[in-house]
C-alpha cells in the first residue's frame, strides 16, 4: 500500500448534507482497499482562477493509504459527480 494525499474541491452551491454524502462515498472507496489516515475540511476558499464560473470552492483534504487501483476509481467517481469541480491526488512516497 502507498500513502496518498487527495484534495477535493466542491461547488459552493452543494448543500452540506450532499457534500457529506459524497465525502462518505469517497471514504468508502478508499476503505475498500486501504484506510483513511486523516480527513480535514478546509471550508470555503477563494479559487486561484474561475472554474465553471465559480470563484469559490469548498476544500476537503484526505490523507490515506491504498492500493494504486483505488486512485483510478476515485478519479472516475469525481468526474461523474456533479458536486465535485476539481480534484488532485498525489503519491506522498518518493
Amino acid at each position: 500500500m502507498r500513502n496518498y494525499e487527495g484534495v477535493f474541491i466542491f461547488s459552493p452551491q452543494v448543500l452540506e448534507e450532499n457534500r457529506n454524502e459524497i465525502i462518505e462515498k469517497l471514504k468508502g472507496v478508499i476503505e475498500s482497499a486501504g484506510s483513511v489516515t486523516t480527513l480535514d475540511d478546509w471550508g470555503n476558499r477563494k479559487l486561484a482562477y474561475e472554474i465553471n464560473d465559480f470563484k469559490e470552492g469548498y476544500y476537503t483534504l484526505i490523507n490515506f493509504e491504498a492500493e494504486t487501483a483505488v486512485i483510478a476509481e476515485l478519479e472516475r467517481i469525481c468526474k461523474i459527480t456533479d458536486g465535485v469541480i476539481r480534484n488532485m491526488i498525489i503519491n506522498l512516497e518518493k
